[in-house]
């Protein structure tokens, strides 16, 4: 019989990405695989951890911990450890939780085929999302250097995708029924540069929207610094690539942006974000944003409070600064908002954003807009729009007595009603 492994995906996407590529190895080495299982038994498990902020590493932590007590009741004959964690405290992790059999880092799943007397085979990414949609990691590590940020330690420098490799990807994808994409990497637009010093973003993005039988195009994770503008020109001439962008800004005063090492100011930002809207009518902006970085005054905090009510952005997370070791602001600032004040302002900037976020989707009532349907869950059908991300944004409830639906398809839909984040909708003609 094959044995089956059982692969825990934490963190982001990208960290999906591997577990995906390396369900692909196990497989073409005769293994059966499975994704986050909620009870293994019998089986071998990897967790692919992720170690990007506090809450993160925790989480992951946790995860093995857990895994280490099945193994300890035999409810599983082997743990491995890999993923960004583990390539940042791979010494540490081994001396506290011993009951994992080997830690490896984020790159050296290789070694772990190895390990477990299987040749080196790879075999094509097991698709773990639904059938209809799948995340396209184009490149690995960032060459930025943010001073909050642990990311550069943990993967090291920007290495590009070869451009034909990735196209093959997506091929491979339609064949077997995939129409939705979701374009990732630590830092979307830096693409290209480690290979002929250009930015080949908008070249890569204009040539999968000609792949037929791609349907949407999303951008995730650009930078707003040195943004490439005729990316901007693709999103508008090509009709499959989402009006959507995430692009994470995390602070607009000069003070923060200087401190911070983002090689942006507060006026390229604002043109940037009137650039955007100028270009492509109806784009949809999500962004992140950070508080309590050391040093930030009640007037950062407002100047961030400001940026957030002019720009109106569609979607937007906000995060309270956590320190990480390692990084600059680590060794050269103190950590000095006292955690009471970072929640009030992560609070006020939160509450806003439910506010434009409420007055966005009430202005959706009353339109048609193409709907990918992701399941069913109870009364309802679960779909976004073209302006929504898996998982992490807005989604659109049709009711599920109204007419069958099918997964994976996009409907034309009338939009009925909104909350906060969250519409409702009627489909009215299949797309």
């Amino acid at each position: 019989m094959k044995k089956t492994v059982d692969i825990i995906t934490m963190g982001c996407s990208k960290n999906l990405v591997d577990s995906e590529v390396l369900m692909g190895m196990f497989k073409a080495n005769g293994y059966h695989c499975i994704h986050d299982s909620k009870n293994p038994k019998g089986e071998i498990v990897v967790i692919n951890t992720c170690g990007f902020i506090q809450d993160a590493k925790e989480e992951s932590i946790n995860a093995i911990l857990e895994f280490a007590q099945a193994k300890e009741e035999g409810r599983i004959e082997r743990l491995y450890v890999m993923g960004c964690l583990s390539q940042r405290y791979q010494e540490e992790l081994a001396t506290e939780i011993p009951q994992v059999d080997k830690y490896y880092g984020k790159f050296d799943y290789p070694q772990l085929i190895a390990d477990l007397n299987s040749s080196y085979v790879t075999g094509p990414r097991v698709q773990t999302t639904p059938r209809h949609y799948a995340y396209i990691k184009i490149s690995e590590g960032c060459d930025r250097n943010c001073a909050y940020c642990a990311i550069p330690i943990i993967t090291g420098k920007h290495v590009s995708r070869p451009i034909d490799e990735i196209l093959d990807e997506v091929r491979m994808f339609v064949a077997n029924g995939t129409k939705e994409f979701q374009i990732i990497a630590q830092e979307l637009t830096y693409y290209g540069i480690d290979i002929d010093g250009k930015q080949h973003i908008a070249e890569l993005i204009s040539r999968m929207a000609d792949i037929k039988g791609v349907k949407w195009i999303r951008l995730h994770y650009a930078y707003p610094a040195h943004f490439p503008w005729e990316l901007l020109e693709v999103m508008r001439e090509k009709d499959n690539v989402c009006k959507y962008i995430d692009i994470a800004l995390q602070h607009i005063s000069d003070n923060m942006l200087n401190r911070m090492h983002r090689s942006v100011t507060k006026a390229q930002t604002y043109e940037l974000i009137e650039r955007m809207r100028r270009e492509v009518p109806g784009i949809h902006i999500r962004t992140t944003l950070m508080v309590g970085f050391p040093g930030e005054t009640e007037e950062d905090f407002n100047e961030l409070m400001e940026l957030t009510r002019w720009a109106r952005f569609e979607c937007m997370g906000a995060f309270a600064y956590s320190e990480e070791e390692g990084t600059y602001s680590a060794k050269n600032y103190s950590d000095d908002i006292p955690d009471e004040v970072k929640q009030s302002r992560l609070d006020r900037l939160m509450m806003l954003q439910q506010e434009i976020s409420s007055e966005l989707q009430s202005e959706k009532v009353g339109k048609v807009l193409p709907v990918i349907v992701d399941r069913k869950e109870g009364n309802y059908y679960i779909g976004r729009t073209e302006y929504a991300s898996p998982e992490v944004d807005p989604e659109v409830l049709i009711p599920a007595d109204e007419r069958p639906l099918k997964v994976g398809r996009i409907y034309n839909t009338l939009i009925t009603d909104s909350e906060e984040f969250d519409l409702y909708g009627t489909t009215i003609i299949d797309k």
